[in-house]
């Protein structure tokens, strides 16, 4: 299926947090590397993911993600920055998966949400932006979550701890690595109000 005709089907615009791995990715020991990764769309039959390396049409993968679990997927379509991933999984999970996504849709409509710390990390708008290194270099990558004093990053570059860089236009050094990215603190902490734009602003220089 194409983008465009699941955008016309019945499905949740949801942002969850998740993870993924693409065969033939490894890392300098030899292990199969995780990425972190954000759904963008979601149905009990396929979802569109934001990632940091978008693989090959006709890729199998694996995935997790925090609200639904792990599965089993193949990418049928490649975006700029994601890809749409038909979904494998039994019927009786896919009926699991559409009362949960009810669930899901009714829990974001809820006004009685809200953001209880000024300062608890959050995730943007825009899922992806540009690392600038000290000699310059440019990369792409994914943000995972962010708050005013710091980010994490998911991307195909893969830093030292200690290594300096810009965020977007916020300066700082990567402080601690995971699973599936880093983390960097910013050398001076931002404001709020203006972080998304600081962070993200860079993204659109992009090539297509």
């Amino acid at each position: 299926m194409s983008v465009n005709d699941f955008l016309r089907q019945r499905a949740v615009d949801l942002n969850v947090g998740g993870s993924y791995s693409l065969p033939r990715w490894y890392d300098c020991e030899g292990k199969l590397r995780t990425f972190a990764c954000r759904t963008k769309r979601v149905s009990p039959f396929r979802m569109i993911v934001d990632v940091p390396v978008v693989g090959k049409i006709g890729e199998r993968l694996t995935s997790y993600f925090q609200d639904f679990g792990e599965f089993e997927g193949t990418i049928s379509e490649t975006m700029k920055s994601g890809f749409l991933m038909e979904l494998e999984m039994t019927r009786a999970r896919r009926a699991w998966m559409s009362e949960k996504l009810t669930w899901l849709e009714k829990k974001q409509k809820d006004d009685s949400v809200a953001e209880l710390r000024r300062d608890a990390r959050f995730v943007p708008k825009v899922s992806h932006t540009l690392l600038t290194l000290a000699d310059g270099s440019v990369h792409t990558c994914l943000i995972i979550d962010m708050s005013t004093a710091g980010v994490a990053i998911s991307a195909e570059y893969d830093p030292e701890i200690g290594t300096p860089l810009a965020v977007g236009a916020c300066v700082g050094r990567v402080v601690r690595k995971f699973a599936h990215g880093f983390a960097v603190k910013f050398a001076e902490r931002q404001n709020r109000d203006h972080l998304e734009r600081l962070i993200v602003r860079s993204a659109q220089l992009q090539p297509a």
